[in-house]
């Protein structure tokens, strides 16, 4: 019978194979993945700071009602035409308001998942695929 490790000396592979491939060795790959979850953690933490800084702005009743927002989906400002208020229709303000508000938070998300899916690109993570990508 041959031995795993005549097998890999007749290839010229003396030695264990780990010693010979040390960066298929799981303690590497284990410090490896470390390293890269670290950088991930402090690239999210920028990007959640970047996306409080930019402002994204979602509108209603042909911009009738306008809502701008800060990249997470904070609500910022709310902007109404005056002749909605002077036709005294309460009850389509706030329909208009729901919907510039709604329109407003999408625009984040997707302001958030096209710079989520920019930092896990340059990562290089083989195989990691975010849910929103």
């Amino acid at each position: 019978m041959h031995s795993i490790s005549n097998c890999w000396s007749s290839f010229g592979l003396a030695g264990s194979f780990p010693d010979q491939f040390p960066s298929l060795h799981p303690t590497m790959d284990f410090m490896k993945m470390m390293q890269q979850a670290q950088q991930m953690q402090g690239k999210l933490a920028e990007l959640q700071e970047e996306l409080a800084k930019r402002t994204v702005t979602g509108s209603a009743g042909g911009g009738m009602v306008s809502v701008d927002a800060d990249g997470k989906g904070t609500v910022r400002r709310v902007t109404i035409d005056p002749s909605l208020v002077s036709g005294g229709d309460v009850e389509l303000i706030e329909d208009l308001i729901t919907v510039a508000v709604g329109d407003a938070q999408q625009k984040a998300a997707a302001l958030g998942a096209e710079e989520m899916g920019r930092l896990a690109g340059g990562l290089g993570i083989p195989g990691l695929k975010l849910p929103f990508m």
